[in-house]
């Protein structure tokens, strides 16, 4: 009996093992199964625009730009600064005291987005040093990984996640896949996180500009001896890109260089996919990672 036991312990300690890696895999590969319905309400007349200048200041002192590859962040001078801290916090205050229901639509998504990118930077920086956002263990849950899942905010009453604004919200209620180009998870594989928070003007214009650096880069697409090897953001989220290698080609080739488009023309599946979940951190420059 008691043999009988350990190896039925040592069998759901295996499983445990093997199907454990599988929920922490992403911020939440989530299905949209519908969207958190009352933040859809707004008002196309409005003319009001959330001040977002404190957190350009911090993107504009911390992030930085490489000549190839991602958009760093410097989470260890952050963390040695107090009051850019103290003003990072205070924007994520004045952020959750708006109404955002009384926001236009332009206005609520570049809201949604510069929030949700602004509490990615604070909760990595209070927990740095880390190797990886999936670190941070702070969402419920046995399985869970990550911050996602922790409710860190609460706009208009409401208790908010990081997932909740990227699955509930943003994701159902635009149906805009290049959503995915400018929320930032904090990781290499990830689309870098913008240098400035995004405007309500000229929302369009900024979002394919993110999509083309995305996609221009070995971290969103490459062929390699003429295979496809796209981020696995594609597969992830491919019902957001059309749920199909041939829609995934045709959206990338949307944003693709004339060369490059020309050559996905030439391929009709997907050969791999891949992520780097290594954080996107500034200290990178100086270590020989990059």
């Amino acid at each position: 009996m008691r043999a009988g036991l350990k190896g039925a312990a040592a069998l759901f300690c295996l499983m445990i093992a093997l199907v454990l890696p599988l929920f922490g895999a992403v911020s939440g590969a989530l299905a949209v199964e519908g969207g958190w319905e009352v933040w859809a309400a707004h008002d196309p007349e409005s003319a009001v625009r959330p001040d977002h200048s404190a957190f350009a200041v911090i993107l504009a002192k911390y992030a930085r730009l490489q000549e190839s590859g991602p958009v760093l962040f410097d989470y260890a001078g952050l963390k040695a600064a107090p009051e850019d801290m103290a003003a990072l916090g205070a924007y994520l205050e004045d952020m959750q005291g708006i109404t955002v229901s009384r926001l236009n639509r332009d206005a609520q998504f570049s809201y949604w987005v510069s929030l949700y990118n602004a509490l990615t930077v604070k909760v990595v920086t209070d927990h740095y040093p880390v190797e990886s956002i999936r670190d941070i263990g702070i969402s419920p849950g046995l399985f869970s990984r990550g911050p996602w899942g922790a409710k860190l905010l609460t706009i208009e009453g409401r208790e908010v996640s990081l997932d909740d604004i990227e699955h509930r919200i943003l994701r159902p209620l635009w149906q805009d896949a290049r959503i995915h180009y400018v929320v930032n998870c904090a990781s290499i594989g990830c689309p870098d996180l913008p240098l400035e928070p995004l405007e309500a003007a000229g929302l369009d214009d900024q979002l394919d500009a993110a999509a083309r650096v995305y996609i221009g880069s070995e971290r969103g697409a490459r062929l390699e001896g003429g295979k496809l090897k796209v981020s696995r953001i594609y597969d992830w989220y491919a019902e957001d890109f059309g749920d199909s290698d041939e829609a995934v080609i045709a959206h990338l080739m949307k944003y693709a260089e004339e060369d490059f488009k020309a050559a996905l023309g030439r391929v009709s599946r997907i050969s791999d996919y891949e992520y780097d979940w290594s954080l996107n951190d500034a200290a990178r420059e100086g270590d020989g990672r990059e």
